[in-house]
């Protein structure tokens, strides 16, 4: 019988997911907002304020979400390979900084950028022996200087980084909120700030606000689905436009339903996989 409950640490955080984690031994240390993690092979949290987070969705019914995505042999073949992959439930507001940080870059440089900004503006903590600099509060970067920012080696993203700091620590945007309405009103208000882009508020939406039905579409995913499914999702171009992003993603949660965010990740893993490209 398949324990759909067993989470497969290593390929749910190394999935492009999150970016301030760093293994040691038998366990794995993260960077949580305002909190620090530890967590072991068996997906056991220990949190350095003790609060307790259901980071691996384990509130998620699993063995109904899988059943429901495998629609084709190419996503069964994804989850055969990286089973216990999962979606993390990670804190918003870094979330939502890490993924502007991460347009046009890779996963080293994204990860080497937000240590630089959690150890400009966030606080040093002890923890299990340890030295650690949590991710800044909005209110940290928004008091920023684009110069302060920019010495965090993130180029042109300082201004939009600045901007959205800005915009959630006067409550323009409330995170709690944006997890209670629906994914197309959330993600209009996710796209009304600046620098963010379809991509972007896709993974913010999936990797933060509850919203599975987000189905992030990157270059690595635009080559899956002409790789896989061209004749399906008649993709003709290596990039898509605005209007272009809409029909695909109606025509994606047609084929993979409402837990689509969960077939983009286990794809997004094999096809990098495939390519060998590096993680954290």
């Amino acid at each position: 019988m398949i324990d759909f409950s067993k989470i497969n640490l290593e390929n749910t955080i190394n999935s492009g997911q999150v970016f301030l984690w760093k293994k040691q031994k038998e366990f794995w240390y993260g960077i949580n907002g305002q909190d620090i993690l530890k967590i072991n092979n068996f997906g056991k949290i220990t949190s350095y304020s003790g609060n307790k987070y259901d980071f691996f969705r384990n509130s998620d019914d699993i063995e109904k979400i899988i059943k429901s995505i495998s629609k084709d042999k190419t996503t069964k073949l994804a989850v055969e390979k990286y089973f216990g992959l999962r979606l993390i439930r990670q804190d918003p507001f870094q979330c939502f900084i890490s993924f502007i940080v991460s347009s046009n870059s890779n996963i080293q440089k994204i990860k080497s950028s937000l240590e630089k900004i959690s150890m400009k503006f966030g606080k040093k903590i002890e923890f299990d022996n340890k030295e650690f600099y949590i991710f800044p509060e909005p209110k940290k970067i928004a008091n920023a200087t684009i110069q302060e920012i920019q010495s965090c080696g993130v180029g042109y993203r300082a201004k939009f980084i600045l901007d959205a700091a800005k915009i959630v620590e006067s409550k323009q945007i409330d995170f709690n909120y944006l997890k209670k309405i629906n994914y197309k009103e959330a993600k209009e208000i996710i796209l009304s700030v600046p620098g963010i882009g379809n991509k972007v508020a896709d993974c913010i939406l999936l990797f933060s606000l509850d919203k599975l039905e987000a189905f992030p579409l990157d270059r690595w995913m635009i080559r899956i689905l002409k790789k896989y499914y061209l004749e399906k999702f008649q993709l003709e171009t290596k990039t898509i436009t605005e209007k272009q992003y809409e029909v695909l993603h109606e025509k994606i949660i047609k084929h993979f339903g409402v837990y689509a965010g969960y077939a983009q990740q286990f794809l997004f893993k094999m096809e990098r996989e495939n390519y060998q490209k590096n993680w954290l």
